[in-house]
Parts: C-alpha cells; structure tokens; sequence
C-alpha cells in the first residue's frame, strides 16, 4: 500500500508520472543562445558542463552555484562519489571555467560548499573570481558523531567578478533589541523606539544563525536530499542583485534559488539534469506565483529562528500573516560601535 502521509507533512515529492505536466515546462539547450531573454525564467534539463558553454557571454548579475560536495551521495538515483583532492579541485576549476565567462563585469558569486570542500573552494574560487568573504551559517540539523565533533556549519564563499558590484546594505540589515539604549538631546541615538520595543538594525556578520533547514511541516520543503532554505538564498538576493537582474545557478536541485529569486521580483535560470529535480522546481515556481512568503523573511525583515512572532512554519510561514516585530536582544552603550 502506498505511503500516507500525516496531515501536516507538506513535503513535495510528486514522482514523475503524476507531474509530467510540470517537466514539460522545462527547456533543453542543445544549441549556441544568442539572447539570454530566450531561455530567462526557465529551468532547463541538462548537464550544467554542456550546457554553460552554449549561453551568452556576460549575461549573468548573479550566480549562485551548490555544487556537489566531495562526499558519495545519491542524486535520485544518480550517484557523486568521493573524488580525492586532486580531482575534486579539477573538477571545481571545470565548471568555474564554464560559469566566469557568463558573468557581467558588475556580477557577484557565491558558492556553497562543507566545511572540507570549503578549504578547496575558498582557494580556487580565487583563481578566478576577486574574493570578499566566507560566510559560516549555522546547520541545526545534522547527525551526531561518536568519534569527531558533529558538522553544524556549512560555509558560503562571496566573490565578484570585479570592484564594481551590487551590494545592498540596508536590504539584508540585522535587527537588533536596544535593551539600555542610549539618548542624545532626550531623542534616540542610533536606534529607533516603537510600540513592540527599542530595536536598531545593524550591519550583517558572515555568521549567520538564523537560518532553518526545510523539514516536513514547512511548505518549502521538498524530498531532495540536500535542499537549501528559501531564507539562506533570500539573503544573497537582495544582498547582491536589483529587482530584475538575472539570477543563475547552475546546480539548481529542487529549484530553492529559482523560487527565491521570482518571489523577490528577479529573473531567474537554472540548470539541473535530474528530472524529477526539474519537476519540483517547475511545481514550486507555480506556487510562487500566488504565494510570495518566504518562512523567516517577514516586512522586509529577517527574523531569528523560531521567532514567535513570525508565522508558524508548520502552518505555512511568511511575510503577510506577521503582525509585529520582535528583534533580537541587544545591549547599546554611550560609546558602543554600530
């Protein structure tokens, strides 16, 4: 008998039988693209190794790339194995060869990685591309391991192609609880004061501990393997892209940053050579298209994990059903930095 499931698992895993009308809405490249519109918006079926060769050059604002990390993991049936050192940095040069020529001089890159390909990455990605930073968030899911440290972090490397990039500061600002706030004249220093309490929003670290992993109760949540959040992605989009540039990922999975870019007003491509991948995306993106929320992500804010005041994720997250603001703690002083 079939599994049923409990009825608040909002899990997607339509198999391809039953979505074979979503699967159709994918494309194929097969041949040279000479203007991106062509194939914008779009999800298409194939090997991201043939594929990047045949889009345009300097077509991209934003890539965003979570490639298979050095470990064997099964992809729906379709095995990564291990590789040693050097032929995961041979791999890694091959397809950063493949995305840089695609790239604006204006576009910016991040790409996630663990804890051990990080130390591959971090020194590669330099070969090409002008480093600027490494962001550690914080995995709150993992297993346990009896003779080594349990693995709670993955990391985000950020480079540009050059000096001349999008960063938008006040779009990903953190905020913060003013619990001693400090006054000028009387008024405010520094900080603003409302009906839900003292709060300022503050420069964003390259830690980030905010963020939840998708599971069961979460509409977002898909059976692929290793699906980022919807809310880790939001932060590089509005971060490093303006409403309609051209977001690409290359390794697209399940479709989290397709998704996330339509919700946030960009155009999107990606690449993804598993079917029933390319189904859930295309099944996510319709949703996307009546439904704007993104869990964690409420008026413009980013709001700290399991913040109440925030919609329940199991009852469907996001940003319209929050009615107040509950920043985080923080304590300012007379001669405290921003």
């Amino acid at each position: 008998m079939p599994t049923v499931k409990a009825p608040r698992n909002k899990t997607l895993d339509t198999p391809l039988p039953e979505g074979a009308a979503y699967l159709q809405r994918c494309i194929k490249i097969t041949a040279p693209v000479t203007d991106i519109g062509a194939v914008t918006d779009k999800t298409v079926l194939g090997d991201a190794f043939a594929v990047c060769p045949l889009l345009p050059r300097e077509s991209v604002d934003l890539l965003v790339a979570d490639p298979p990390y050095n470990l064997t993991k099964s992809f729906n049936g379709s095995l990564f194995s291990k590789k040693d050192t050097a032929d995961y940095e041979a791999y890694t040069r091959r397809w950063l060869s493949l995305v840089k020529p695609l790239m604006k001089p204006t576009g910016s890159v991040y790409v996630c990685c663990d804890w051990e390909t990080s130390l591959i990455i971090g020194r590669i990605l330099g070969e090409f591309f002008k480093v600027r930073s490494r962001i550690t968030w914080q995995r709150e899911k993992g297993r346990g391991a009896k003779a080594n440290w349990k693995n709670g972090m993955e990391d985000i490397w950020f480079a540009t192609v050059s000096d001349r990039y999008t960063f938008n500061l006040d779009a990903v600002k953190i905020r913060r609880r003013v619990m001693a706030p400090y006054r000028e004249g009387g008024k405010p220093k520094d900080w603003t004061q409302s009906e839900e309490g003292n709060y300022r929003d503050t420069c964003p670290s390259n830690f980030w501990d905010d963020i939840t992993i998708p599971f069961w109760s979460m509409p977002e949540n898909t059976a692929h393997p290793t699906q980022k959040p919807e809310k880790l992605l939001a932060k590089l989009i509005l971060a490093s892209s303006d409403p309609g540039d051209l977001v690409f990922d290359p390794f697209l999975g399940s479709g989290t940053t397709s998704v996330t870019a339509k919700k946030l007003g960009r155009k999107y491509l990606g690449i993804e050579q598993e079917a029933q991948y390319c189904l859930w995306a295309e099944q996510r993106l319709e949703r996307a298209e009546r439904d704007k929320e993104i869990q964690g992500y409420v008026d413009g804010v980013f709001r700290e994990r399991n913040d109440k005041s925030a919609a329940d994720p199991s009852a469907g997250g996001g940003q319209r059903r929050a009615a107040r603001r509950t920043p985080d703690k923080e304590t300012n002083t007379k001669d405290e930095m921003k």
